[in-house]
């Protein structure tokens, strides 16, 4: 009987010489370091993880003489690495790549760097490398400098946060009103259907009654969509955004005399609400100042739309007590350029 058994404890010998030694190199319990220094206008970050784990997270071969491509890298790093300055998201730049022998380990050594407009209040740092995907087991011991303040912690697959500092409540209000004004001048769909909405107002009181109906439906969806009441798909909210500038722009063609009412404005409203929320999905917002970050927003944008409406109502009020009525050309034929925006936006987002 001992005999049988020799020729399997051979066999197991065998395979494990073999095929152990590669199936077992990838060892996990990797470590890394962060180092983060925040200034006035920038903010630097010193981050070094293990080499092997790096390549084993990119799927790449390392080399302790050279790193892993500095593009590949640093798509790796901001897909993995979330920063927030006061609730906004900024995505560093690799500036140098190096490699550094730590206790006999090769470690990467990446140094990035944030472009930001002032100092914040507040930072806030989401680490997620390899925890998701090559090893669960990893930790970063984090240190993080800003306004002669230090704080540690170690960053693991249980605890992925660090913060530091806290934003004031004006300086909060401040950013989101200013927030939701870049959001309206820069979202030029949003633009276009104001304008469009505007074609078909008689009275100032008929203006009021649209923007009201606007403003109340816009800033339900906006609220329910923040508190993550109800979501829906970003690519059907933009292409609802789009269809809806195209079918304001073609009551305007066909008949340029008609009187928008406020449940199209209402309706509307409702689906460009969703697309508001979607920007500040792209943000951490402060619990403690949800609320307030919720409506300066949303003032933010009020105070935009009626620069919009204040600027461009009075010009479609001149053109339509001219004598020679060129209204009758330039609202459809204005609409007609909205209308093919509209379109070009539907097929990008939907298809």
């Amino acid at each position: 009987m001992k005999k049988l058994w020799l020729p399997f404890l051979l066999f197991l010998l065998l395979f494990s010489s073999l095929f152990l030694p590669s199936a077992f190199a990838h060892t996990n319990n990797s470590e890394g370091y962060s180092n983060i220094e925040v200034n006035e206008k920038s903010l630097d970050y010193e981050l070094k993880v293990d080499l092997e784990e790096l390549g084993h997270a990119l799927e790449k071969e390392t080399d302790q003489k050279e790193l892993i491509d500095k593009e590949i890298v640093q798509n790796y790093v901001n897909s993995k690495l979330k920063l927030y300055a006061d609730s906004e998201m900024i995505e560093g730049t690799v500036e140098t790549t190096d490699i550094e022998m730590i206790e006999d380990t090769p470690f990467a050594v990446i140094d990035l760097s944030y472009n930001i407009e002032h100092k914040p209040d507040k930072l806030v740092v989401e680490y997620n490398l390899f925890l998701d995907d090559s090893d669960p087991s990893h930790a970063n011991f984090a240190s993080v400098t800003m306004d002669g303040k230090q704080q540690e912690k170690i960053l693991s697959f249980e605890s992925r946060e660090l913060e530091i500092g806290e934003i004031s409540f004006w300086q909060n209000v401040k950013q989101f009103i200013v927030l939701g004004l870049v959001h309206i001048f820069t979202g030029y769909d949003h633009i276009l259907f104001v304008i469009s909405l505007l074609f078909g107002t008689k009275t100032i009181r008929h203006i009021l009654a649209l923007v009201t109906a606007f403003t109340l439906a816009h800033s339900i969806t906006l609220a329910l969509a923040t508190f993550e009441i109800i979501l829906l798909p970003g690519r059907l909210v933009e292409s609802a955004i789009a269809l809806s500038i195209v079918y304001v722009a073609l009551i305007n063609i066909f008949s340029p005399d008609s009187k928008h009412q406020p449940w199209l404005a209402f309706g509307f409203g409702l689906i460009h609400g969703f697309g508001f929320a979607g920007i500040l999905s792209e943000m951490r917002l402060d619990t403690a100042h949800m609320a307030s970050s919720l409506l300066s927003f949303n003032v933010g944008i009020e105070i935009g739309q009626l620069l919009i409406v204040s600027i461009t109502f009075p010009i479609i009020l001149w053109l339509k007590k001219l004598p020679f009525r060129p209204v009758k050309w330039v609202i459809p034929g204005t609409s007609a350029a909205i209308l093919a925006f509209g379109l070009v936006w539907f097929v990008q987002r939907a298809f």
